[in-house]
């Protein structure tokens, strides 16, 4: 299993560590694992096989087909 860190899922998926957080955030992101508790702040980790799973998910032949998954 290979575990990326948020940077290094950042880099990629092409986007900013800001944005994988905003997507665990609302819930819009890849899945993901949390190590340690939230009062310490954890440690977060992405498997690739996620973000290969979640990239394969948004793949759209047309933006009119983009807009009506949205």
């Amino acid at each position: 299993m290979n575990l990326m860190t948020v940077q290094e899922a950042a880099a990629y998926c092409r986007l900013s560590k800001f944005t994988l957080e905003r997507y665990r955030v609302t819930g819009e992101g890849p899945r993901f694992a949390k190590f340690g508790s939230s009062k310490t702040g954890g440690a977060i980790r992405y498997r690739q096989s996620d973000l290969d799973d979640w990239i394969s998910g948004r793949i759209v032949r047309s933006t009119s087909e983009a807009s009506a998954a949205a």
